[in-house]
């Protein structure tokens, strides 16, 4: 296999990533917008990390870091490029980038019917915690492809 290389997300592909989650993600509720893909490019530059092989992207991940906690989510590889050792080498990154932060845990969130995913993150030795559950709530909705608040 060619070299991976790990850079992060810039600015001017914010097209090219939306378009590989569309190709690389499993199915979910996800409403990605150029939006939201530019405000987490602003807020951390260095949170969407990238992987390529001859400057093809093939694989992505986001290392959010809140200054109390360290997430990971949207671990995307390419279907072409999939069981090569490029997640791992993204989660590697990942952590690596928030022990410079001085975390001392990472979670990850991994759809519970998406099996591929689930043998990525236990080879990296990530484990399900059953006494927790994602609690969520929509505040905002689309409409028209514009944002409106909830309940409106």
């Amino acid at each position: 296999m060619t070299e991976v290389v790990i850079r992060y997300g810039r600015d001017d592909e914010l097209q090219a990533v939306l378009d590989f989650w569309k190709l690389a993600g499993e199915g979910t509720d996800r409403r990605d917008s150029p939006q939201g893909y530019s405000a987490l490019i602003d807020r951390d530059p260095q949170a969407l990390l990238v992987a390529e092989i001859d400057g093809r992207m093939v694989g992505t991940l986001i290392a959010g870091w809140d200054g109390w906690r360290a997430h990971l989510y949207r671990l995307a590889v390419h279907p072409d490029h999939r069981r090569q050792g490029i997640a791992r080498k993204l989660i590697e990154r990942a952590e690596l980038r928030f022990r410079e932060f001085g975390a001392f845990r990472a979670d990850a969130m991994v759809l519970d019917d998406n099996e591929q995913a689930h043998h990525a993150w236990r080879a990296a030795g990530y484990h399900r915690q059953p006494q927790w559950g994602r609690w969520v709530k929509p505040l905002t909705s689309r409409f028209h492809g514009g944002l409106i608040p909830a309940g409106r």
